[in-house]
């Protein structure tokens, strides 16, 4: 547990130091659900209507701003293996008495952290600012949700990182991935009004599953029978993504 605690102990340490990265890491989510939320929202007018009920789009777009913060952060987290390959400190890493798990476990668990503040920051700016009717007997759920979130992204993206060794074709490929990934899932519009070859590529979506989950569990927007099967999925994606993470790193070496 060791070397974990002190993986988590030098991110702390480069946030601390670093002011930029803590806004990142905190208020950017809270930047997107006031600037894009609030647009939107005036933009529809009276708003959705989803499972016969008229919804806000307010309500409609927290999930996604929730889940777009997971992968955003995720993105950061693992561009930080670029900056520690640059300086030197990444195979020093490697040689460290610690497992390529505890490596990866200690670099995002304090992304964990910064992950559920954030969400409580932005869950809260929801309801006192934006008058969205949050379930908070589901609150512990939701920040679970975003913790098994933010840990799946950096997992798979982490993958990528280790296998690419140019930063900027890193950058290249997760700046399109992320594009094709938001417009094909449920995060910014109902999939019942979208094209069925949308709909269709987006049941297959990661990021779908895990914004249908928490849209579930923050403002009772889905059905359950379909939830269920999407957060097993996400689940299954996190410990494959870890394992393949491992492996990869394994091969960096």
């Amino acid at each position: 547990m060791k070397p974990v605690l002190a993986i988590m102990y030098r991110e702390y340490l480069i946030r601390k130091t670093s002011p930029l990265w803590l806004f990142f890491d905190l208020l950017l989510p809270l930047m997107y659900l006031l600037m894009f939320g609030v647009g939107l929202d005036r933009a529809i007018g009276l708003g959705l209507m989803i499972e016969g009920r008229s919804v806000s789009y307010n309500e409609f777009f927290l999930a996604g701003v929730l889940s777009m913060s997971c992968f955003g952060s995720a993105i950061n987290h693992s561009y930080g293996f670029f900056v520690d390959r640059d300086n030197g400190i990444f195979y020093e890493f490697l040689t460290y008495p610690m497992t390529r798990g505890q490596l990866l476990v200690g670099k995002i668990l304090f992304g964990c952290l910064t992950s559920i503040i954030q969400g409580s920051l932005t869950l809260a700016a929801a309801v006192w600012i934006l008058d969205v009717n949050l379930q908070w007997q589901f609150l512990l759920v939701v920040l679970a949700g975003l913790v098994v979130g933010i840990a799946g992204w950096f997992f798979s993206l982490a993958i990528l990182a280790f296998r690419v060794r140019r930063n900027d074709t890193f950058n290249t490929v997760i700046n399109a991935a992320y594009f094709i990934l938001m417009f094909l899932s449920s995060m910014f519009y109902p999939l019942d009004a979208a094209p069925s070859w949308l709909a269709t590529m987006a049941m297959f979506n990661p990021l779908s599953w895990h914004t249908d989950a928490l849209r579930y569990f923050t403002v009772g927007i889905g059905d359950f029978a379909v939830v269920v099967p999407e957060m097993i999925g996400f689940c299954i994606f996190l410990l494959v993504s870890f394992w393949f993470a491992v492996r990869a790193l394994q091969k960096a070496a």
